[in-house]
């Protein structure tokens, strides 16, 4: 497995947009643009304007981190989707195994079924001799 790079200003930055502290930050700075224009400590169409553009950097730069910020968690989904396919291998062939020792099992337990059958029938035989030798021996 690949090992992730850290990313502090992306992993900061996405976090931070979505906090109660950008909303805080974000409509603070809103509120002291449009006072500034209102009370003319600046010109309106100067405020829309230096307003207007910083928005738009802002959210042209948060667009890039938001994407990069998708694209490591597609690559991790990636990742985890390869490690879910390799497990699964895994577990067939495990399955694999399981059947074929239990296939071996059936086996050996047919034949020592079948040596215990030749093992009584041996005894039987070994009884009947002897009993035909003890016949034998008493004529």
């Amino acid at each position: 497995m690949k090992e992730k790079k850290p990313r502090p200003l992306v992993d900061g930055v996405t976090s931070w947009v979505g906090s109660p502290a950008s909303l805080i930050l974000h409509t603070l700075v809103f509120g002291f643009s449009f006072g500034a224009g209102i009370f003319h400590f600046i010109e309106w169409g100067m405020m829309l304007l230096i307003l207007t553009t910083a928005v738009s950097l802002e959210a042209i730069y948060l667009a890039i981190f938001i994407q990069m910020t998708v694209n490591r968690h597609t690559e991790s989904l990636r990742e985890v989707e390869e490690d879910v396919e390799e497990i699964q291998e895994n577990i067939d062939e495990i399955q694999e195994d399981v059947e074929e020792i239990s296939e071996e099992e059936e086996k050996d337990l047919a034949r020592k079924k079948h040596q215990v059958v030749t093992l009584e029938t041996l005894a039987q035989d070994m009884q009947r001799i002897l009993s035909e030798l003890n016949n034998l021996k008493q004529k």
